[in-house]
């Protein structure tokens, strides 16, 4: 005998309406905050004195002091808002899955993707922004000697494709939702999503070897 489980939808209003323009809005300026982030951090490629001199940009104009608080509020922001429409209780969370399995539809499984991504960047994101924060100042040296130390590669090596995956399914979930991802072109918006994940995981990637063999090159 099959059991179904049943929700009630509420219906929309327009403080639902702004909510979600403050969701895009703030997601918007994480992904802005993330690229330039990527910037500082994957400039050690090109050469520890270089990452160090955008650092130390960042320091003498306070924007690292000031900065990373805000992003840490609006990162809190978003997340809050994107959770009105996640079901925290199991009842609900079964129907979400059930409705997944039923439908076999990519784009349900992209929002469980965004999700699942968004729980653990949560919790990583916050214990990597605090780590940072508290000791300042940023410089190629500690993130090196931070990412050698083992537990912090591993730790990068799950957060990095968790961070890359929820912005690339973000930008595309954007494009559906307000109407510039549509059926003529929706081939075009996937490949965006599937190249620019894959353009700044490879960044990412290179960017914590070159850390992890940076200690090496320091000392040559």
């Amino acid at each position: 005998m099959s059991t179904y489980v049943t929700a009630h939808v509420a219906r929309p209003t327009r403080r639902d309406a702004y909510y979600d323009w403050l969701q895009m809005l703030t997601g918007l300026g994480l992904v802005l905050f993330m690229w330039s982030h990527m910037v500082l951090v994957s400039s050690v490629i090109v050469g520890p004195g270089v990452m160090n001199a955008i650092a130390d940009f960042f320091e003498s104009t306070y924007m690292a002091q000031v900065g990373g608080p805000l992003i840490f509020l609006a990162f809190l922001v978003h997340f809050v808002l994107a959770a009105r429409k996640i079901p925290f209780r199991f009842e609900g969370q079964r129907l979400m899955a059930d409705h997944a399995l039923m439908l076999k539809h990519r784009d349900t499984w992209l929002w469980l993707v965004q999700v699942v991504s968004a729980m653990i960047i949560l919790i990583l994101g916050a214990i990597h922004m605090w780590v940072v924060l508290n000791d300042l100042p940023i410089t190629a040296q500690k993130s090196a000697a931070r990412v050698q130390s083992g537990f912090w590669l591993v730790f990068y090596a799950v957060l990095l494709p968790m961070v890359e995956l929820h912005v690339s399914v973000g930008f595309y979930r954007i494009g559906v939702k307000w109407g510039f991802i549509r059926s003529d072109n929706r081939a075009m918006g996937k490949k965006f999503e599937y190249g620019l994940f894959a353009l700044f995981m490879t960044i990412g990637v290179i960017t914590l070897i070159r850390f992890a063999t940076l200690a090496t090159v320091l000392a040559e």
